[in-house]
């Protein structure tokens, strides 16, 4: 067993994860984030077991023993009910990212009102967001519950915590539920801004040096970025297709201070 391999979760840790799932869930379904029998939450209890959400319940109304426990080829091990059609989108991501030991999935209507209209949250607006989630792409709609929407994730899971789904909703990662939650309300709360500017008036960006600043200084804030790395930065200012080499020239000096910024933080660690 290699050294980033998630322990075996005992009774008791398992009895609390079970909690905190079905606390988030109140939060998902008291926020708007859900309703219905809407959206699905996980974590990743051992290297075999997942602890996730069942199908057809309101994950507002859970107990403790509702939930179900499947291994990482989806298969069904523990629990009365049955797993949710999207469990594969969940094993994706504990697949691609060891990092990863909980995902949250809801239908945030102002997200995904972006995501209807094909359109990502990819702007650089907010200090907190580009320093917390960086870009938010859109991914092209796929099918719900089918391995045609883990193929249209898969080049995105290594590289972001947070995704749009077009037509569906959104999906959030994180090192712990809580986290994956509050990127969720980040997500949608972005969105609220994105939209109330675009109503407001012409949407002032970041330019790609103060985007620089942000991203070289997640370290600080202790925020780690995804380990695939690459990922694209929000849309600037001083972005698009016309970019001059003044511009370009920034953003070699953002991968180096992203670069010194995370050296940092693995330091730290």
């Amino acid at each position: 067993m290699g050294t980033d391999s998630p322990p075996e979760v005992s009774g008791n840790l398992e009895e609390q994860h079970r909690r905190e799932i079905c606390l988030v869930g109140r939060w998902m379904y008291e926020r708007g984030h859900i309703v219905a029998c809407e959206g699905n939450l996980s974590i990743r209890l051992d290297n075999n077991r997942i602890l996730t959400t069942p199908t057809c319940m309101n994950k507002g109304m859970m107990s403790p023993e509702d939930l179900v426990i499947m291994d990482m080829d989806g298969r069904h091990l523990q629990g009365d009910r049955k797993i949710s059609s999207e469990a594969g989108m969940h094993l994706l991501f504990y697949r691609m990212r060891p990092d990863v030991q909980a995902v949250c999935h809801g239908h945030p209507a102002t997200a995904t009102g972006f995501a209807a209209a094909g359109v990502g949250l990819d702007q650089a607006l907010l200090p907190e967001v580009v320093v917390s989630l960086g870009k938010i792409p859109l991914v092209r709609y796929a099918t719900p519950g089918t391995p045609d929407l883990g193929a249209v994730l898969e080049p995105y899971v290594p590289h972001y915590d947070a995704l749009l789904l077009a037509n569906h909703g959104a999906v959030t990662c994180g090192p712990d539920l809580r986290t994956a939650f509050f990127r969720m309300e980040t997500l949608e709360h972005f969105a609220k801004i994105a939209f109330i500017a675009k109503l407001s008036g012409e949407p002032q960006l970041l330019t790609t040096r103060e985007v620089a600043k942000l991203m070289a200084a997640r370290a600080r804030y202790h925020v780690s970025p995804p380990p695939g790395g690459g990922a694209e930065l929000p849309e600037t200012c001083d972005g698009g297709e016309n970019e001059t080499d003044e511009v370009t020239l920034t953003r070699s000096e953002l991968d180096a201070l992203v670069d010194e910024a995370v050296r940092k933080d693995r330091a730290r660690r």
